[in-house]
């Protein structure tokens, strides 16, 4: 049988892995997935079905999900790339993409978040959201950059060489980053949120491989994708052993200042690193080198069902309904694929 592009789409002859870079990507948010692409970026979120509504039809055994209908939300999109030339320069780019993913990021989980609201009930409002993202960002420097220093500082006149200190303060990190991972992939509560950011990387494998976006078709790609950012912030741990190599062994507060100033730098090579490995994925020594955080990415995914699909091709679709995709510009895309 072959779909709408002339392509075998019989389940005997799929693609698993797309093997080109699309200017798209995503994020998962509460019962739902965000999409977004050159221009345009959209939420679509499966809305709860009202208790009075939910009767027991025939037939229908206790613990089934009832569903509701697929609410979506599209916005244009200016990237603060195209407001100064300096912000498409090497490094500089990462840290503003990385900026400007945030910022949508948490609009979108606002979004998602007052959809599940019942009727009449009150959102969270900017500033609450803003609040949240302070402390969240605390949180990521307190946890994965402070406490590696601090804890391998207790240690440090134990220690032979400064290269010592900051090989033992990486491993220290890494161990805390893959902890807090483990921890999460626990949590029964996030499990649906894992099962939709499986959904965003199999529908935009999809995609990428010019394949029909159907629910069908978009369940025989894998769930695990090169430019995630569970892949790119293990990068981030590993670029940052490097970064602080050259400052060796100052005083305490001189360690713990560079551990939070370094952190825009460590942000700009990994984002640099991240896109030139999605860029050149095909190559066996690559594929090797990514291995790890895709393998990394079965903790913070899960097999989405067919409706977790729909719900991702929906905030897709309407990505596409107002860009072509392919038709942007160099400038354009900075950024753009930052994680998916």
């Amino acid at each position: 049988m072959r779909g709408a592009r002339g392509r075998d789409t019989s389940v005997t002859a799929p693609r698993l892995v797309a093997q080109r870079d699309a200017p798209v990507g995503g994020q998962a948010v509460l019962e739902g997935v965000m999409m977004r692409g050159v221009s345009t970026w959209a939420v679509a979120v499966r809305k709860p079905v009202a208790e009075e509504a939910v009767g027991m039809p025939a037939g229908e055994h206790a613990g089934s999900r009832r569903l509701g209908e697929i609410l979506v939300s599209s916005f244009p999109l200016v990237s603060w790339t195209r407001r100064r030339r300096v912000f498409r320069w090497p490094l500089i780019r990462g840290v503003i993409a990385m900026a400007e993913s945030l910022t949508i990021g948490m609009r979108a989980l606002s979004i998602s978040a007052g959809a599940q609201l019942p009727e009449g009930e009150e959102e969270l409002s900017g500033r609450a959201w803003t609040g949240a993202v302070l402390v969240a960002a605390v949180f990521a420097i307190g946890v994965f950059f402070v406490l590696p220093v601090g804890i391998t500082s207790l240690i440090k006149h134990q220690l032979s060489s400064s290269f010592a200190f900051w090989l033992i303060e990486g491993v220290v990190r890494t161990a805390i980053f893959l902890g807090y991972l483990l921890v999460l992939s626990r949590i029964p509560d996030l499990r649906r949120v894992f099962e939709y950011h499986g959904a965003e990387h199999k529908v935009i494998s999809c995609f990428e491989a010019d394949d029909e976006l159907t629910p069908e078709r978009a369940k025989l790609y894998s769930r695990l994708h090169p430019r995630c950012g569970t892949s790119f912030l293990l990068i981030v741990m590993i670029v940052a052993i490097f970064v602080f190599a050259p400052i060796g062994l100052p005083a305490w507060y001189v360690l713990v200042a560079t551990r939070i100033v370094g952190v825009p730098v460590i942000a700009g090579v990994s984002f640099e690193v991240i896109k030139w490995a999605g860029r050149n994925r095909r190559r066996p020594w690559v594929r090797a080198v990514m291995y790890p955080g895709l393998q990394l990415q079965k903790l913070t995914t899960r097999e989405p069902d067919l409706d977790e699909l729909a719900v991702a091709i929906a905030a897709l679709q309407a990505v596409l309904a107002v860009e072509t995709p392919g038709a942007a510009s160099a400038r354009d895309l900075v950024g753009v694929e930052l994680v998916a």
